[in-house]
């Protein structure tokens, strides 16, 4: 295949064919290219939408995320494949559901070595690769005959990625982090100074005291993600790499609640996600525009 130069309206164009991750592969193994953006997909672990200030809940605070979506774009119908970490990881790294992943497709399984996953690709295509925290899992990737986690090399935090990168090197980091999954510390949201009484309860939880306050911690947890996002955005400006990384923000399946997680409804299968990626100057402490990215469809 030649190499080819993609614009922003041909770049959105190729997205919208296939799944995101190998989207992102076909497109960014093409050496010939030009420049090729750096990647950085930060995933939080139990984050149902609606709760981001940008999708309009009023006690959750979340600025980097809401101005990835008002500078990028929000995808306000984006489901995951299954409500359950491993399948739904399974799916975001290879652009298959988590149907067709074999053993993949349950908790607590492997992922066999015959499905590509982008890190990879993207690897044997000259990228530097790695994520830090929860990549894929939970489960055994020994037993499916990979090496290590199909997530890419693992590293103490993305500090270390850095350094350790190769210069003029593409990279694409994974960020994993394990909020906003229980346990919880008990009060930590009512304690930071959310009140109870302003909290939306879904129409399938008691509304009680104890639900309310159990949910501000769930929040608690979700703004200390999109605080740790925001850390590395700002990391990636001060280093002059912001400009040229495409950002991916969203979560792998519902809240832990009951009916939520591990459960087809919307509140186990609908996330947030916004983007943006680099495709002009940017003023100091402004994040850029957005390469658009495809939802995943609806898995019924």
């Amino acid at each position: 295949m030649e190499p080819q130069n993609y614009n922003r309206r041909s770049f959105i164009k190729k997205m919208a064919v296939g799944g995101a991750a190998l989207s992102f592969a076909g497109i960014f193994c093409q050496k010939g290219a030009g420049k090729r953006p750096n990647i950085l997909f930060a995933l939080a672990d139990d984050w149902s939408w609606p709760h981001a200030g940008f999708a309009g809940d009023t006690v959750v605070k979340t600025p980097t995320f809401d101005k990835l979506a008002r500078e990028g774009v929000v995808f306000k119908n984006a489901f995951v494949t299954a409500p359950s970490c491993t399948p739904s990881r399974g799916a975001i790294l290879t652009g298959q559901f988590h149907w067709r992943l074999e053993e993949g497709g349950n908790l607590w399984s492997s992922l066999p070595q015959k499905f590509d996953v982008y890190p990879e690709l993207l690897e044997q295509a000259g990228y530097f690769v790695g994520f830090t925290r929860k990549g894929w899992g939970p489960g055994r990737f020994e037993e499916g005959g990979r090496k290590r986690n199909p997530a890419g090399d693992r590293y103490s935090d993305f500090k270390e990625f850095m350094e350790k990168r190769p210069e003029n090197t593409p990279f694409c980091f994974w960020f994993g982090s394990y909020d906003p999954h229980r346990k919880y510390d008990l009060g930590s949201g009512v304690k930071s100074g959310m009140k109870i009484e302003d909290v939306t309860v879904p129409a399938c939880l008691p509304d009680s005291k104890e639900i309310r306050s159990d949910i501000c911690d769930y929040y608690w947890e979700v703004q200390r993600f999109d605080r740790e996002v925001g850390e590395l955005l700002q990391m990636l400006e001060q280093k002059g790499e912001l400009e040229n990384t495409i950002v991916v923000m969203s979560g792998d399946n519902g809240m832990p609640f009951p009916r939520c997680k591990s459960n087809l409804y919307d509140l186990g299968t609908r996330v947030p996600w916004s983007s943006a990626g680099a495709n002009r100057s940017m003023e100091r402490g402004s994040y850029p525009t957005l390469f658009r990215l495809p939802t995943l469809p609806r898995p019924f």
